[in-house]
């Protein structure tokens, strides 16, 4: 998969090409990125002129064709006459800020790198290569690991900076992967919106100048994605050339676009360089977080499928088994419950086919309302008498497991913890601590924080069978500012606090490796591929109404499968939109992720749960299609069809089961006829509710009748089995 020949460096997947080569300068330049080719050194490409402005290097000479401001490189420099988006950023020990890398060498090995402390790709079938730059006037090497996994067309980028001098060096900037491109006609895809409207897609031409994404925040954010894609302007779901990029991180980070001034492109993503400044002593390394890349000649779809296989196998680490259907006792209960409302929720629930009860906040400390509680992790027993060991036991003789939330970032001021920690949590001296949620953020930077809450979580978690974690994280970060840290070092603290909730949650899975843990940031403010190293599924977004969630599950599947999102069924009118929509509707969006119902079962008509028994039923025969197969958007809920569909393919082919949510609806509508992907075209299949045959290629170049259907945010299911 990767070769070395006279300088160039070509990565070959199964169908893409990736290939740079160091220059007669020993710049590490890019030459393509794209379909698969045969190879050959293809540095012709880059053309070479006198560009007045653009300066030229100290070994140039007088010779003015040559620049750093117009050769596309792997890794951007900064400071030394390449004026497009910087790589990297030091502060050397002399006060200078300039980075002038150089080839140094490079080893090629068998299997893929591992990341210390940081989320990364793993698993059989890849291979690495390390590429040693090296800036020889402030003796700091910089580290370009490239990890390739051919089926997927999986191209990973990570960084080491290294400070071989015998001075300290802060590193200011240092970003994952850099891509230039030799040419600029190309659309920038983000997905974006707030909290409960999350990955919403955004498609805008490149212009001139620099378009970027980000957060600030301490987290990934609900406002923007670390998943951006860069792609023809014609580009569609089944054709053009895309390139998507995804940053395995779950804190500050931007993703910048830059259409420069002679028709090329450029884009870097990572950390964010807001209020970020590492220090390295002599001999000191900071490895910045891994992305991974995937080029796809064919459109949108084979790209998504490749990033859910790549994900599902080589970057999750699940539980074995299925996932239980759940019941979440939030939206039924909030703080105002005890065992006897909650075992009568299971009650309810049991029958129904539902396999995991989960109690969520409320159950610990002095917990009634969000103003205090939090960092007090000790079972309440005025609501919960004899703690869990009393209740769980009840709920495992309904035939369900139990699970139970948690949020274990963040402290109330009306808490024992934080009365008698207050400098354990982030804030700078003698200043007012800024609050959210009526809650302070723990300083998860400082490891006698992280103990003692973890401590404290082990205890709980230790005392009865618990199947299931849900790790909520209800505020942005303010006040950064560690007790612990040095003044000089004040702007590391929001990468440690990331590492720190990494290390928790490795500390957790190692404890409980059969024990499923859900991510959630306030639903979706942390849904990043760093985070589904630790947790396999993500609370996709708090809005629950199933018409937003068409938006916020279709963005979200550009990247992420199906099953690492949590999706619930919640009752009407909704909580976020107040809008009704039919229980049929909000189970066929729900069953569309990692599947679960957050209401009160005993309000509910016996009709009601006849149509929940019947979804389970559907889910359930259909678990491993949903978990496992291809995912296919077949109409987008942005483009005005009056509906949109979607389908999940097994992977061989014989299976697909199609769902469709209606738009408003009009009188004397058109007829809809659907055309299906994925299928072997020559097989025959059988339609649920329809006594008719089909052929494969009949389904998807002539389509599927839908008929009519009548009323706002109808959902209809189609279930597709191949003859023998």
């Amino acid at each position: 998969m990767i070769i070395f020949d006279n300088n160039v460096f070509t990565l070959h997947t199964r169908r893409t090409t990736y290939q740079m080569k160091a220059d007669a300068y020993r710049v590490l330049v890019h030459t393509y990125y794209g379909a698969r080719i045969g190879g050959g050194d293809l540095s012709y490409l880059i053309r070479y002129a006198d560009r007045g402005f653009s300066p030229n290097p100290s070994e140039a000479g007088h010779e003015r064709v040559y620049s750093l401001d117009t050769v596309p490189q792997e890794y951007s420099t900064c400071g030394v006459g390449d004026f497009r988006l910087p790589s990297i950023e030091l502060e050397l020990s002399d006060g200078s800020r300039l980075v002038d890398l150089r080839y140094k060498d490079h080893e090629i090995r068998a299997g893929k790198y591992a990341l210390e402390g940081l989320p990364a790709f793993h698993g059989e079938g890849g291979e690495t290569l390390v590429i040693r730059l090296e800036d020889a006037c402030a003796q700091v090497e910089v580290e370009l690991y490239y990890g390739v996994f051919e089926e997927h067309d999986l191209i990973t980028r990570a960084v080491r900076i290294v400070n071989r001098s015998a001075k300290p060096v802060r590193v200011t900037r240092a970003a994952s992967v850099c891509l230039d491109f030799m040419r600029s006609d190309m659309d920038f895809v983000t997905f974006d919106g707030r909290h409960v409207m999350e990955r919403g897609m955004n498609r805008a031409p490149l212009r001139p100048g620099v378009q970027s994404v980000g957060s600030v925040r301490g987290i990934s954010s609900h406002q923007h994605n670390p998943f951006v894609m860069l792609c023809d302007r014609d580009c569609g779901e089944d054709h053009g050339l895309c390139y998507g990029v995804a940053l395995l991180y779950s804190g500050n980070f931007v993703a910048e676009a830059e259409r420069c001034q002679f028709g090329d492109a450029r884009l870097v993503m990572g950390i964010h360089p807001y209020h970020f400044g590492y220090l390295l002593e002599p001999g000191g390394a900071f490895t910045a977080p891994e992305a991974a890349m995937i080029c796809s000649p064919d459109g949108f779809t084979p790209m998504s499928h490749r990033f859910h296989r790549a994900i599902r196998q080589n970057l999750l680490r699940d539980i074995p088994g299925r996932k239980p259907v759940l019941i979440n006792s939030w939206e039924a209960t909030y703080f105002d419950f005890d065992a006897e409302k909650l075992v009568q929720i299971a009650k309810e629930a049991a029958p129904l086919g539902i396999g995991l009860f989960v109690m969520d906040d409320g159950w610990f400390g002095k917990r009634d309302s969000d103003m205090s509680g939090l960092g007090d992790w000790t079972v309440n027993e005025r609501k919960l008498p004899g703690g869990l060991h009393a209740l769980v036991p009840r709920i495992h003789a309904l035939g369900m497991r139990f699970g139970l939330w948690v949020e274990p970032e963040m402290v109330s001021e009306d808490s024992d913890l934080y009365r008698a920690h207050p400098d354990w949590a982030l804030g700078a001296p003698g200043r007012p601590r800024t609050r959210s949620r009526s809650q302070l953020v723990l300083d998860f930077s400082r490891r006698e924080v992280r103990e003692h809450v973890y401590a404290a979580l082990r205890r709980v978690l230790s005392s009865a069978p618990i199947a299931y974690v849900k790790w909520d994280m209800n505020r942005n970060l303010t006040d950064v500012f560690s007790a612990a840290l040095p003044a000089e070092r004040q702007g590391e603290v929001y990468h440690r606090y990331v590492l720190g909730v990494y290390e928790m949650l490795e500390w957790m899975r190692r404890d409980y490796p059969d024990m499923l843990i859900e991510g959630c940031s306030g639903g979706g403010g942390r849904f990043d591929a760093g985070m589904l190293y630790y947790t396999p599924q993500i609370w996709c977004s708090d809005n629950t109404d199933a018409v937003d969630r068409l938006t916020i599950q279709y963005g979200t599947s550009f990247c992420y499968p199906v099953c690492t999102m949590g999706a619930h069924v919640s009752a009407v009118p909704n909580e976020q939109t107040g809008r009704m929509t039919p229980l049929k509707t909000r189970g066929v969006v729900a069953m569309s992720g990692a599947f679960g119902y957050e209401l009160d079962l005993s309000r509910i008509s016996q009709e009601d749960k006849q149509v929940i028994r019947a979804q389970i039923r559907t889910y359930e025969d259909n678990y491993d299609l949903i978990h496992d197969g291809d995912y296919y958007r077949l109409a987008s809920p942005y483009e005005g069809e009056g509906y949109t569909a979607w389908e999940h393919v097994s992977p061989d082919r014989r299976a697909a089961l199609v769902s469709l949510v209606t738009s408003s609806a009009h009188a004397a509508p058109a007829f809809w006829t659907l055309k299906l992907k994925g299928l072997d075209p020559d097989a025959v299949y059988r339609v649920s509710g329809d006594e008719r045959r089909y052929r494969g290629d009949v389904l998807m170049r002539a389509g599927y009748p839908l008929g009519m259907v009548k009323g706002d945010y109808q959902a209809r299911q189609l279930e597709l089995r191949a003859e023998d």
